[in-house]
């Protein structure tokens, strides 16, 4: 039998590592300062609802989605401009927070006097990136901001029972070996 390397398959680091490294990416310096202002507000509730763990994987996981949502957006749309994950990764943590807590109080940072729920908030900004998407607006990547907010609404909602909940005993098992080397070293934490 031919020895079968599945080289006329694409190679799957070629076609998601940009995907993945693109969470990490931002257009500019103020794209970069706004979107870590928004993590750091979100960041505590978020680890609050799933943990460290569970949060870094949806966060990852969150960039490539958003990212592979702006690139079908841009394929069906023509517009062959960069995709950059990292807004629609911030978009999941958002939605993510919002829809597990819609009564909370949030404000705008230059305008702190102007408070709203963020069942509200996520709510304009659904409709905000839907009109961005349909109009052709290019101020925001629209298309990865609806990525990320639907992938964070569908994961609080459904996502941690269909997937962590199974990844359960994987996590338990790490944990264990993790308290039992820190144990043997010690200046470790313990669960």
């Amino acid at each position: 039998t031919p020895n079968l390397k599945f080289s006329y398959y694409p190679d799957l680091r070629a076609l998601c590592s940009p995907m993945l490294l693109s969470t990490f990416s931002h257009f500019s310096l103020f794209h970069m300062a706004a979107n870590m202002y928004v993590l750091w507000s979100f960041s505590s509730s978020i680890v609050s609802l799933l943990g460290c763990e569970q949060f870094i994987a949806v966060y990852l996981s969150a960039g490539v989605i958003s990212t592979f949502v702006s690139y079908v957006a841009k394929m069906v749309t023509g517009r062959f401009e960069p995709s950059l994950g990292a807004s629609g990764a911030i978009m999941t943590v958002l939605a993510a927070v919002c829809t597990k807590m819609p009564e909370a109080k949030l404000a705008i940072i230059f305008l702190p006097m102007f408070t709203f729920t963020a069942g509200s908030a996520l709510k304009a900004i659904i409709a905000f990136d839907t009109a961005g998407l349909a109009l052709g607006w290019r101020l925001f990547d629209h298309a990865a901001h609806l990525g990320g907010a639907l992938f964070g609404m569908w994961y609080v909602t459904y996502g941690h029972e269909l997937i962590w909940k199974n990844r359960e005993p994987l996590v338990k098992a790490w944990h264990e070996m993790r308290t039992k080397n820190t144990g043997k070293g010690g200046g470790g934490r313990s669960n």
